[in-house]
């Protein structure tokens, strides 16, 4: 039986925060005047402080071999996790094992001498992992290569902009062959050509029998990447498991889900015969989810208080748009021809998308109703959901930000 590469009993992690009361700044009267007695700065009238923990009771093992990605919503304690592990802080309670040569990149210039170059960088960190300066040299060449910085290599790296800061930083931590490589969503910062080469070859590092810990926002790059994953919240551990059962649990937990309540929405319009209650995204087991996700199925839910009386010829539709509030995408019963000659008892709808075609950002939507050709409920600008990335082509990239608001399946031929 192989001994777990990590191991993590009980950690925790944490942090005074310290909460100043408001400060009294000293009036310039008061420092050319006679009666001026060093009154310059400000005063403090007090303050106050409290505890705060990044991380609690964290119990796990990682073995050898595995490409393990960290979600986890902002402050969820993702970061400090990996700076724990990374020895960069001591952890308050519990213990962290690690048997290997760790190498981590979590800020931009993490590990950098800004005052050196490239080159005396290359070195310096190859000797802080303990290698030789015969091994870091065997490496030397490819790890230019990589970073392609070959033009700035005698430049000090605090001219380097944030960009080429990661390509060097993260090509030197792949290259020198630690058995533990930590990544944090530093990679961000780079195109995303480089984000793919990135991601390949921390997949290369994974199959030479060497662990990855990645941590990112980036749904799509997660799956892509880890064969398993871990979801932390408010600094505890959720749920370590299989990579898409981890995100589907992370999509669907998040404290402020993706619920919105109409019934006292005052902006409508219509005869009153069907009213809007709630909205919320659903998975398609019915499960409720924060977020949708690029490529997955979602299921737009309405909720509905229809009058007495027989719903004839009942037409629904649901608008979405993007954030400056074009139309993108108009869903309808009657386009789809699905025709409801009597939704009598009817209290709920649900609109279902098999694949989510939405890019990853924040999108409106508008909802309307009519029963036998008369406007029953219309609300426009009804609410706001979110998209999550997802790897909708199965290769761990989505389009940039900039280039759409949707994706489709498609090919290239070439002859």
């Amino acid at each position: 039986m192989s001994v777990p590469i990590i191991t993590a009993e009980g950690l925790g992690k944490k942090f005074i925060l310290h909460h100043q009361q408001r400060e009294r700044y000293t009036a310039l009267r008061d420092v050319i005047g006679i009666k001026a007695r060093s009154l310059i700065g400000r005063r403090p009238t007090g303050g106050s402080s409290r505890e705060f923990w990044a991380l609690k009771d964290l119990s796990f093992t990682i073995d050898e071999g595995d490409r393990v990605g960290i979600v986890g919503r902002n402050g969820a304690g993702k970061s400090t996790l990996l700076k724990v592990l990374s020895r960069i802080v001591d952890p308050t309670e519990g213990r962290a094992e690690i048997r290997g040569r760790l190498a981590s990149l979590l800020e931009v210039g993490t590990g950098f001498h800004p005052e050196l170059s490239g080159r005396e960088n290359i070195y310096l960190n190859g000797a802080i992992l303990g290698m030789s300066r015969f091994e870091i040299t065997a490496k030397f060449d490819e790890i230019v290569d990589f970073a392609e910085v070959e033009r700035f290599l005698d430049t000090p790296v605090k001219r380097y902009s944030s960009g080429m800061y990661v390509r060097l930083a993260f090509a030197v931590a792949a290259h020198l062959e630690p058995e533990i490589l930590v990544v944090d969503e530093v990679l961000a910062v780079g195109d995303a050509e480089f984000q793919r080469k990135c991601i390949g070859k921390m997949k290369e590092v994974s199959s030479g029998g060497r662990t990855v810990l990645f941590v990112s926002h980036n749904m799509a790059a997660i799956q892509n990447l880890c064969t398993s994953a871990m979801y932390l919240s408010h600094g505890r551990l959720v749920m370590k498991g299989a990579t898409h059962e981890v995100v589907s649990e992370y999509l669907r937990s998040a404290e402020k889900g993706a619920e919105v309540h109409l019934a006292d929405r005052p902006d409508r319009q219509g005869n009153g015969m069907v009213r809007f209650t709630d909205f919320s995204l659903e998975d398609e087991r019915g499960g409720p989810l924060a977020s949708a996700q690029t490529g997955s199925a979602v299921v737009f839910r309405f909720d509905l208080i229809a009058q007495p009386g027989k719903l004839k010829n009942l037409h629904l539709a649901m608008g979405i748009d993007d954030v400056h509030g074009q139309r993108i995408l108009h869903l309808s019963n009657e386009t789809t021809g699905e025709i409801f000659p009597d939704a009598t008892g009817c209290s709920r709808v649900s609109v279902h998308m098999p694949r989510c075609p939405l890019t990853p950002g924040s999108y409106g939507f508008t909802l309307f109703s009519r029963v036998n050709g008369e406007i029953a409920d219309y609300i426009f600008n009804a609410g706001i959901f979110h998209v999550e990335a997802g790897d909708f082509f199965g290769t761990g990239r989505l389009p940039e930000s900039d280039q759409g608001a949707f994706v489709t399946a498609h090919h290239f031929t070439i002859s």
